[in-house]
């Protein structure tokens, strides 16, 4: 282990990487406030809103698994500098596209290009930093991340009028390349110091790594949660949280900004509040399994209830969705840490790359399934009732699933 950072250089290290995936998560959740924008503009369907949305997961779900041998190749600067130049390149595709293709083509090649940016961090934090920081620095991304998903509602929302969509995707565009060349210059010292800039562990796990990952039955007891669970609350927060409020509440865009604002400042309070909980329960003898059980079950009693609210304070059922969500980073902790030290990278980019297919197929399923509920008859409001219940019997056959499999870890988690 090389040396650990300390003071301003740790500090630095940490607001390059914070400040990526920030701009990661904002792009991740910013079409749920400028689809009634690109809808109108554009003319497109509850379909083609899905799939347009869903091409940042699909593109940066097939990162997954490249990128975390590049992350040992190469080192988490260089990996995520390069990377945020393709992201740079897309938001600039779209912010110049008229058509849903060339939409589409943004999309992706934003998702390709931020998909480095939080194993990045994990990366460059696990060669950096002393082990007993792992955890805090990681909720802290978490709080970082939110703090993107919050930039994307209330501030995305005045900019609007004034910018346009447009004019917000070039913003961006200038951003990224400020944070890709922040990362490629002001990390150099950090990987000097640490003497540790490339880590060649590739002998360590290889090809043959993700062959024991996607066979082990523990990776699929969790995976299945990150494929179903933590990927349609990741399609629901980013996309169609926004529609939902707007077609089956009634509420105003104005009105939706301020709840989706909300909604992502509850779950930035609930990560920070998990961080802290955690370790004290793991201490009081509360088994890791067994807290995501129970915030997997309070993620489904809250959407099932959503099914059935019509009141004008129904939209609070989303911030009690929001205080269960944070349980799933458990989910990914213990893939993790599941696995020899070797393979944790890849573990974890093997969890997120369910992760990411579960986010694609459920932010165009559920247009796809909404617009043919209304094909058959079904009132707007009601088709977005009947496409959550669909996908609500899904994540609770996943959850079925993870309380009924026995399979456990290689290694107990340290």
């Amino acid at each position: 282990m090389g040396a650990t950072l300390r003071g301003a250089l740790a500090a630095r290290v940490f607001l390059c990487f914070a400040l990526g995936y920030l701009l990661s998560y904002g792009l991740r959740a910013i079409n749920a406030v400028i689809a009634p924008a690109l809808m109108a503009e554009l003319g497109l369907s509850n379909a083609d809103l899905g799939l347009l949305s869903s091409a940042y997961f699909v593109s940066f779900g097939c990162m997954q698994l490249p990128l975390g041998i590049w992350l040992d190749k190469y080192g988490p600067r260089r990996t995520e500098s390069a990377l945020l130049l393709v992201a740079a390149a897309g938001a600039i595709v779209f912010a110049t596209s008229t058509t849903l293709a060339g939409l589409w083509l943004g999309r992706a090649l934003i998702g390709i290009g931020v998909s480095a940016c939080l194993m990045a961090a994990f990366k460059g934090y696990r060669l950096w930093f002393a082990p007993e920081r792992q955890s805090q620095l990681a909720s802290w991304m978490l709080v970082a991340g939110t703090a993107g998903a919050l930039s994307a509602t209330v501030p995305v929302t005045l900019a609007l009028p004034l910018l346009g969509w447009r004019g917000i995707f070039w913003v961006v565009a200038a951003l990224l390349l400020l944070v890709s060349a922040a990362i490629f210059v002001l990390l150099r010292t950090a990987e000097q110091q640490a003497g540790q800039a490339v880590l060649p562990v590739l002998a360590a796990g290889g090809d043959g790594g993700y062959r024991r990952i996607f066979g082990s039955a523990y990776f699929w007891r969790m995976g299945v949660l990150g494929l179903a669970n933590h990927g349609i609350f990741f399609a629901l927060q980013t996309l169609w949280a926004g529609p939902w409020m707007m077609t089956v509440l009634g509420k105003t865009q104005a009105q939706t900004a301020r709840i989706l604002f909300a909604l992502n400042a509850v779950l930035m309070l609930s990560y920070l509040a998990l961080g802290w909980a955690a370790p004290r329960l793991a201490r009081r003898g509360w088994n890791s399994h067994r807290l995501i059980g129970i915030g997997i079950a309070g993620m489904l009693l809250a959407q099932g209830a959503m099914l059935l609210a019509t009141g004008p304070d129904a939209w609070l059922l989303w911030l009690a969705l929001a205080l269960c969500v944070p349980v799933t980073t458990l989910v990914q902790s213990n893939v993790g840490l599941a696995f020899p030290a070797a393979l944790a990278g890849r573990a974890n980019s093997a969890y997120n790359l369910q992760l990411f297919i579960g986010a694609f197929a459920a932010q165009w399923g559920f247009g796809v399934l909404a617009d043919a509920f209304k094909v058959h008859g079904a009132p707007s409001g009601h088709a977005f009732r009947m496409a959550l219940a669909s996908v609500l019997a899904l994540q609770a056959a996943a959850w079925l699933y993870f309380l009924a499999s026995r399979a456990q870890p290689e290694a107990k988690p340290e």
